[in-house]
C-alpha cells in the first residue's frame, strides 16, 4: 500500500523555496553550503580536542570569529578558511564546480 502523504525532500525545496535556478532556492542553496562549512570545522576542531581559542590563535584569528563561522553568522572568505584549515589543522580545501 502506497502512502500517498510522503513528499521528497526535493519537492520539499520546491515547495519551501522554489525550484531550482531561482533567486530564493540558490539563496538557501547558498547558506546551506554556509551552514556546512561551518559544521565541517566545528566537527573537525572537536575530534581534534581543540576549543575555539585554541583554534584561533593557530590560525591569527579571534574566538568569537571561529564562533561566528561554526554558527552560520559570518561571511567568510575564502583566503581566510584555507588559512584556518591550513594554519589550524595542517589541512588543505578542495574545491569542486558541479
Amino acid at each position: 500500500m502506497k502512502n500517498c502523504n510522503l513528499t521528497s525532500f526535493r519537492d520539499h525545496l520546491d515547495e519551501q523555496y522554489g525550484k531550482e535556478g531561482t533567486k530564493s532556492r540558490t539563496e538557501y542553496e547558498e547558506g546551506f553550503e554556509a551552514f556546512k562549512l561551518g559544521v565541517l570545522l566545528q566537527d573537525l576542531r572537536t575530534k581534534e580536542g581543540m576549543t575555539q581559542e585554541e583554534l584561533a590563535n593557530r590560525c591569527g584569528t579571534t574566538k568569537s570569529y571561529i564562533s561566528r563561522i561554526e554558527n552560520n553568522a559570518s561571511d567568510i572568505r575564502l583566503s581566510t578558511i584555507m588559512r584556518i584549515f591550513r594554519e589550524g589543522f595542517g589541512k588543505q580545501i578542495k574545491l569542486s564546480v558541479n
